[in-house]
């Protein structure tokens, strides 16, 4: 049975332990008895991030503190007994009394109340103090940076300039809580993900089947260098689906990151090898040393693939997709220009050559905020 409008405190608290736990706002809206709308709304409106818990001040007055003073001015004690009793300033009693209908009208439980809601006042964050800051960190969204990676490079770029630093979290908080009024919301779209709230790390999806591939190498075979990622020109593929059954090929090198999209016109084998292949021959032989791809039969004439480019292709084992993590991670990314639903087959190359650019000029965690393009030359000198 669905109850009345509105949240309690318990009600709340709950709420927000279960989104953590990567329960759905349907799940989440059966549990506490409400309609989906209105947990969705709620959760919306706080931008999927759980706000912080309230505390009283220890230098705020208490309830018992207001009981005390209820008590006192109804046995007719002066304002300066009162606060002597509780070891307050008169002033401070003074001001309590006052601005909570005065001492005949003296309540503590309204007074309480009144105190805690007027206390309710967010702080500005950062973002909203420095508007270089804020035009900075615009400008980067913009440009489809993440906001960890916008913080990572701000320390960089700003070492000893406090001011100009600030965490990935506050970033998300801003884009997500509108009410912040520092971000526009027009920068959720240049995110990865394009969502319009934050979820937990424990709402996932399973695993794609994949199919199986005669004479395939498997990764236990790959050779440690491979591993270790200390060498440049061993690559992890795979393919991106959009709709109306199009495709396109990804490669992501293991040691830079560096990533080339293929255009493919089809999901078969000789088709996808094909632009594979006139797209590998394009690099030079020291980056043509591996390809770990998983086992999707597109890859199914992996033996021509290596022999025209003298590249070896080791796969994934079946339901393993983190044993490619890195083009998984890639994928991901890309998501970003290609959303899901997305008809592939309308970019051309010269576009996907573009999109790729962009990944590949983006500073990355991972390589101590540095872009694969520079990593890549570096390694090749």
């Amino acid at each position: 049975m669905i109850q009345g409008r509105g949240l309690d405190a318990g009600q709340r608290a709950d709420l927000w332990q279960r989104w953590r736990k990567g329960q759905s706002l349907s799940d989440i809206s059966r549990a506490l008895h409400k309609a989906p709308g209105s947990i969705f709304g709620f959760v919306t409106a706080n931008g999927g991030i759980s706000p912080p818990a309230r505390r009283r001040s220890a230098r705020a007055l208490s309830f018992v503190d207001r009981e005390e003073i209820s008590r006192g001015l109804s046995r007719g004690e002066s304002l300066r007994r009162i606060a002597a009793r509780l070891g307050r300033p008169p002033s401070t009693i003074s001001r309590e009394v006052r601005r909570n209908h005065g001492r005949e009208r003296y309540r503590a439980a309204g007074a309480d109340s009144n105190a805690w809601k007027k206390a309710q006042r967010p702080k500005p964050c950062k973002l909203a103090l420095h508007r270089r800051l804020q035009r900075c960190v615009a400008l980067r969204l913009s440009k489809e940076w993440s906001p960890e990676q916008i913080a990572g490079w701000l320390k960089s770029r700003y070492p000893d300039d406090e001011r100009m630093h600030i965490s990935h979290e506050t970033i998300y908080r801003s884009l997500y809580i509108q009410a912040r009024g520092v971000l526009k919301r027009e920068l959720q779209a240049h995110l990865r993900t394009r969502r319009r709230m934050r979820r937990s790390k424990n709402a996932s999806t399973d695993g794609q089947r994949r199919g199986q591939i005669v004479d395939a190498v498997s990764i236990s075979a790959r050779p440690a260098e491979i591993e270790d990622r200390a060498i440049p020109g061993h690559w992890e593929g795979d393919l991106i689906t959009g709709s109306k059954n199009s495709h396109i090929a990804t490669l992501v090198e293991r040691h830079s990151r560096f990533t080339i999209l293929v255009k493919v016109r089809a999901k078969d084998t000789a088709t996808v090898v094909a632009a594979l292949k006139k797209q590998v021959r394009r690099l030079p032989a020291e980056l043509r040393k591996s390809l770990t791809w998983d086992r999707g039969t597109e890859m199914a004439q992996h033996k021509a693939f290596s022999i025209a480019t003298n590249v070896k292709v080791y796969f994934c084992d079946p339901k393993s997709p983190w044993q490619r993590g890195t083009n998984e991670n890639t994928n991901g990314l890309l998501r970003q220009y290609f959303p899901n639903g997305t008809e592939l087959s309308s970019f051309s190359q010269a576009d996907l050559n573009k999109v790729a650019r962009r990944l590949n000029e983006r500073p990355r965690k991972t390589l101590a905020f540095q872009t694969p393009a520079d990593t890549l030359q570096a390694a090749l000198r």
